[in-house]
């Protein structure tokens, strides 16, 4: 049964790309089609093709045969905030609120709900939508596991098998060549790749932006091992983690992205800084886009398809403005009010660290 006024439907993937995106995009056109015969456009590219009116109807059989598939058949984009959106004239750039247009674009292809993949930056945007009328659910997506109100993300779950395989390769050469292997994992302001990889690989000290480190506590636990005979140690450390005091390392700024601040390099800085203390042989190691990358696992296929298909569900009943969640392993949705302009870190006392800590992992401190 359609709910009153839904006859057709979009959906985009917004923001950085994530193992699983396929997915939902699969289980999301198939519910919608099978069960309640609608139509369904993809937008292109995110809000930037929402803007530039790059959408299409997706037909069953062009969403059969992606759910392994990484990456997302519609494209993504982190450049375009239609409420905010880059502006070039012949002087001098600005912004503009564009999001008049988006909504005008919706209403002229008789599209009547929207659905936004994405991670905060594309639920904040989607809120300020539903502020304006439109229809919209927002399915969490980011390998970073950073958005509010959800116990967990897709795209989470193969990061972390990616990361974690990565460090195990690591592991050999740096018991090779006795080395202090620093191991950089995205996360950008949240350390859950961090903490679940370090502990998952059995790293020796893991370093989140959540709990400032201290430099001289991190020489004196690898000098310590050292000493003890293990003359090597793998360091897993989030690219957002910062020494107490200190800021965190800021690879570059892109001007005109809606989170202009990409952060990168502290692995780099930590190896002058140990290597200058203790004389330890250090090498850096950015893992950088090969997590965002591959075949979904399991648990993120079966996640994307229980959140896309719970979307078309939420709309179908008449429900808009919400985020599709998983909280305490059940399916639900919060307002996307709720959402907009948080994010979801590592809480201090959070169990994994005290389990981490009790079998002698070292969090810098």
């Amino acid at each position: 049964m359609k709910a009153k006024g839904i006859k057709s439907i979009a959906l985009m993937t917004g923001g950085g790309d994530c193992p699983g995106l396929n997915a939902v995009i699969r289980a999301v056109t198939k519910t919608a089609i099978n069960k309640f015969s609608l139509e369904v456009w993809g937008i292109e590219d995110g809000y930037l093709g929402l803007i530039e009116d790059r959408m299409r109807v997706l037909s069953y059989n062009e969403v059969s045969n992606i759910l392994t598939v990484g990456g997302t058949i519609l494209g993504s984009s982190n450049l375009a905030n239609p409420f905010k959106y880059r502006v070039t004239g012949e002087k001098k750039t600005r912004t503009k609120d564009v999001s008049g247009n988006c909504i005008k674009k919706l209403k002229d292809n008789g599209i009547d709900a929207l659905i936004c993949i994405g991670g905060d930056g594309t639920m904040a945007s989607a809120a300020r939508f539903a502020k304006k009328g439109i229809n919209v659910i927002g399915v969490p997506k980011t390998i970073d596991n950073d958005l509010y109100g959800t116990d967990i993300t897709f795209g989470f779950n193969t990061a972390v098998n990616t990361a974690t395989e990565a460090i195990d390769k690591i592991h050999t050469t740096a018991s090779s060549h006795h080395r202090v292997m620093i191991i950089e994992v995205m996360g950008r302001y949240a350390g859950w790749i961090a903490l679940h990889a370090g502990v998952a690989s059995g790293s020796d000290i893991i370093l989140l932006p959540e709990i400032p480190y201290r430099l001289d506590k991190i020489c004196d636990f690898v000098h310590g091992r050292s000493k003890r005979g293990k003359r090597f140690s793998i360091v897993v450390v989030a690219e957002g983690a910062k020494e107490k005091g200190g800021k965190m390392v800021v690879a570059r700024k892109v001007a005109h992205s809606p989170d202009p601040i990409r952060l990168g390099g502290v692995a780099n800085v930590l190896v002058g800084q140990i290597n200058g203390q203790t004389g330890l042989d250090c090498r850096a190691v950015v893992l950088g886009h090969v997590q965002r990358g591959g075949t979904p696992t399991p648990f993120d296929r079966i996640l994307a398809t229980n959140f896309g298909h719970m979307a078309v569900e939420l709309l179908m009943k008449g429900i808009k403005g919400h985020l599709v969640v998983l909280k305490d392993g059940r399916l639900s949705s919060i307002p996307l009010s709720r959402v907009a302009g948080k994010i979801k870190t590592v809480p201090r006392n959070n169990h994994l660290i005290k389990a981490a800590l009790a079998v002698g992992t070292s969090f810098g401190i």
